[in-house]
């Protein structure tokens, strides 16, 4: 595979317009975990006003209680929205942030039915850069046979 194909897939794939588009989700993408990221690793974010559910503080004060899962997760988020910002190994970035983003939509569906629509959003948006990057995942569904010993 030639660095032509991984950098810029969309070139050859997608007209004009869904360049833009796929730019455009790129940034969002990646403003918003830069900027999740980076409010977690740095206490910036505020107590919620409301109660939150049972199962979802517990979960919370599971992830906080190990003392490295919560800053782990956030320094996921802010390093992979610093790579789609910086259009530098987007693929990357897309895996890294796949099972991440998992588990958001995951705790927004059984945890806070009520609050899933950004998650949703955020899916859509990492699917759809999936599709526009889909030349340098390719190699990856390649079945090979294995070396002979």
């Amino acid at each position: 595979m030639t660095t032509s194909t991984i950098t810029a897939p969309l070139s050859s794939t997608f007209p004009r317009a869904g360049r833009h588009v796929a730019t455009g989700a790129r940034y969002a993408l990646g403003l918003v975990f830069f900027a999740a990221g980076l409010t977690g690793l740095l206490n910036l974010i505020p107590p919620p006003s409301t109660p939150m559910p049972a199962a979802a503080e517990a979960l919370g004060m599971a992830m906080q209680g190990t003392g490295y899962m919560f800053p782990l997760i956030k320094g996921t988020e802010a390093l992979a929205g610093a790579l789609l910002l910086a259009n530098c190994f987007v693929p990357l970035a897309l895996i890294i942030l796949a099972p991440v983003l998992l588990n958001i939509v995951a705790f927004h569906v059984f945890l806070t039915p009520g609050d899933v629509t950004l998650a949703l959003v955020l899916l859509l948006a990492e699917l759809y850069l999936a599709w526009a990057y889909r030349a340098a995942f390719a190699p990856l569904f390649m079945r090979r046979a294995l070396p002979a010993a």
